[in-house]
């Protein structure tokens, strides 16, 4: 069944929550904005990504709040056309979340939640010093979607400098996910924290035969998940006739098939189960050398 919602039927606010509840995990942009008489602003937005890397952009979108005001990010940046975006890690989620709190606007973030306030490089807002990762941005477009509370204003940024935590690095230079323990945005009191089993690895996409060049037989399954018949389907070609058969003379099946065959187990079951696990441990060709041995 499918529950089926028109925002036109319902109070914007509702549907608002169906939307934060199912369009995520986020990521957080902790923006530092000033205006011009010199007062800083601290604040995070989950309406954010990158958009673009020629020139590198990143956009995000502060919303009018619930009393119909521009939050003082947005007013910030319509004085000074500077913004600093701070990544969030797991070290600094409970700082970042006093942050976002309704203080008055003048109230320094920084000091309220008690980050460190570093001078950037090129633009006039500070960047946080306990971020893995700061981009210092000139703000390029600012885009109003509408009026009234809930009403975003998409914010496009042109990055002009990054600062990178060296410990977020591995030997080989490039960023490890798990030393720069990201979190991320769901609905309501939600986050998420990208560690642990919530990291995996999908192969990069190869132009394979595609699931719908599987055996029907395999494609049906009851046993292999639709994520099981996307890795069967990047293969660029099925075994061949030959590997099949010596993959089954080389003894790697045979207690599959005893097992059929003086037991009370269906032999296609059992095939799919064991490609099913060695689809968890990636080894895609043998997989299909299993699901191919009937």
């Amino acid at each position: 069944m499918t529950k089926t919602i028109r925002p036109a039927d319902v109070p914007p606010n509702e549907f608002y929550r169906y939307m934060i509840g199912t369009i995520g995990p986020r990521p957080i942009a902790f923006a530092s904005t000033i205006a011009t008489d010199g007062t800083v602003n601290l604040s995070p937005f989950s309406f954010f990504n990158l958009f673009g890397y020629n020139p590198p952009t990143l956009v995000f979108a502060p919303t009018i709040n619930r009393h119909g005001h521009k939050k003082h990010t947005l007013l910030n940046l319509e004085e000074v056309g500077e913004v600093v975006i701070n990544v969030v890690n797991y070290a600094m989620v409970e700082q970042m979340s006093l942050a976002s709190a309704e203080f008055e606007r003048g109230v320094n973030e920084f000091e309220k939640a008690g980050f460190t306030a570093v001078p950037s490089d090129l633009v006039r807002p500070p960047r946080v010093a306990e971020s893995p990762a700061v981009f210092e941005c000139v703000v390029k477009q600012i885009i109003a979607s509408g009026e009234g509370p809930g009403a975003g204003h998409l914010v496009i940024c042109e990055v002009v400098a990054g600062h990178f935590h060296e410990a977020i690095f591995t030997e080989k230079g490039t960023v490890d996910p798990h030393r720069i323990d990201l979190v991320a945005r769901m609905g309501g009191d939600w986050y998420c924290r990208a560690q642990g089993d919530a990291l995996f690895e999908v192969a990069r996409p190869q132009t394979g035969i595609g699931v719908d060049a599987l055996p029907i037989n395999i494609r049906n399954s009851a046993i292999l998940s639709g994520n099981d018949l996307g890795k069967l389907g990047s293969i660029s070609a099925l075994p061949t006739a030959e590997e099949v058969t010596a993959f089954k003379e080389s003894g790697a099946l045979t207690e599959l098939f005893d097992e059929a065959r003086h037991g009370c187990q269906y032999l296609p079951d059992l095939l799919h189960l064991r490609a099913k696990n060695l689809l968890a441990e990636r080894k895609v060709n043998e997989a299909w050398l299993t699901l191919l041995a009937r």
